[in-house]
């Protein structure tokens, strides 16, 4: 009983908040009459979603896999889903609708776990392909939000990154556990670094330059650092070398210098960051925006429904944590970050458990990725990094985003079956 009363929590959260902006919008609401229900079109998805959250926890218990991430995912979530109805109204519907899609794809990854694991028999198939997904917006991209990162299907807009994603950890775990003890037992040595032939490191530097191809051209910096980021700490966890993370770094760094010099765009990101007060009204609005909200949000927050999160545009994506943090309060914005910390802790106990390398570097993959990705956009926002084009995981609008969100921990999932945890 103690395993379902767990989704009380979130569940409570999504209904309560809902009903407050409900009632924050009908004042004068007296006898119930039939045209108070008109505003309610969202809720056969949100009976949706709770009756397959229900099942979702179900089956968990059933299979005896992890029964705490999911709850917490789903805090997130109904967070998410309440802060997008006080922001975009019109947008509840299809964030539920996404977070149904969602975990019924969660039910699929689970069904299809051995399908999975047999594709990681097939690491070059599966970096072809990420390198495929990701160059689809060079030729077929369209630019919103300043990032040519988007492919937009008719009424539909998807974002390739966040499915390349998935591949990438995919490749990576496959790749490095089939040559880990090549790259372990380097062959040259160059000056205090120990390198392997260039034949094994090829792939690794081909990610590296992926990256910086997508920062450049598609103009996609929070993808970018996410897809470096993953690349070069879980080569460090198959082998162990530092080398590999100081030549990232290098690398790294003299990409960055020759964008900055030879790209406008590049610049005026890099100059945002470092001063967004020259350009308060232009450039650095959304930043600056930003920083008011955290600041008018003090320790406890305006109240929500009562602060100014609109004034940062697309807040309901980029800038959920501000209106979260500026609504909310530190509090919550401590709670939120808490969430994704206990999600990391939980998937490295699930990782750590795995008698397989390949399955634990899938796991490690996945923990880091996602606690990356919400390091990312947090630190964007508040200023710490450079703005970043990317989502804040479970939390922030969008299909793509939540769609492969649930792909990865249907995956992180299956990898805990049969495995006791405390």
């Amino acid at each position: 009983m103690r395993k379902w009363t767990l989704m009380l929590a979130p569940i409570g959260i999504l209904i309560a908040g809902l009903m407050v902006l409900y009632l924050k919008a009908h004042p004068t609401i007296g006898a119930v009459r039939p045209e108070l229900f008109l505003g309610l079109s969202y809720f056969p998805w949100l009976a949706a979603a709770i009756l397959i959250a229900f099942f979702v926890q179900g089956v968990l218990i059933h299979r005896g896999m992890d029964h705490l991430i999911f709850p917490t995912v789903l805090l997130l979530a109904s967070v998410g889903i309440v802060e997008i109805a006080r922001l975009k109204p019109a947008l509840l519907a299809p964030q539920l609708r996404w977070l149904c899609i969602a975990m019924v794809a969660l039910l699929v990854v689970l069904r299809l776990d051995s399908c999975i694991k047999r594709a990681l028999d097939y690491p070059y198939l599966l970096g072809i392909a990420c390198v495929g997904l990701l160059g689809l917006p060079l030729l077929f991209g369209t630019e919103i939000g300043g990032s040519r990162n988007w492919l937009v299907l008719g009424p539909m807009s998807i974002q390739p990154s966040e499915f390349g994603k998935i591949l990438i950890v995919l490749f990576l775990a496959a790749y490095l556990s089939d040559h880990r003890r090549v790259l372990t037992l380097p062959s040259r040595r160059i000056l205090f670094l120990r390198l392997p032939p260039v034949r094994f490191i090829a792939p690794l530097i081909c990610i590296w330059s992926m990256a910086v191809l997508m920062f450049v051209v598609e103009r996609d910096l929070g993808s970018a650092l996410l897809f470096f980021g993953i690349a070069v700490i879980m080569t460090y966890m198959a082998t162990g070398s530092r080398s590999y993370a100081f030549i990232a770094i290098v690398f790294i760094a003299a990409a960055a210098a020759i964008s900055y010099t030879a790209f406008g765009h590049v610049r005026v990101r890099f100059d945002i960051w470092l001063d967004p007060w020259q350009d308060p009204n232009g450039q650095a609005y959304q930043v600056v925006q930003s920083l008011f909200a955290f600041a008018a949000g003090g320790v406890w927050g305006t109240g929500f429904g009562f602060g100014h999160p609109g004034f940062i545009p697309e807040v309901h994506t980029d800038f959920i944590f501000s209106a979260i943090a500026e609504e909310m309060g530190l509090i919550a914005a401590l709670m939120i970050m808490a969430c994704y910390i206990m999600i990391f802790w939980r998937a490295l106990q699930i990782t750590l458990a795995c008698s397989r390398e390949r399955e634990m570097l899938l796991g490690a993959g996945i923990s880091v990725l996602n606690l990356m990705q919400a390091f990312i956009i947090i630190a964007g926002v508040t200023k710490f990094l450079p703005l970043t084009g990317i989502t804040l995981p479970f939390v922030s609008y969008g299909g793509s985003s939540m769609l492969s969100g649930f792909i990865l921990l249907g995956m992180l999932l299956s990898l805990s079956k049969e495995q006791k945890h405390g």
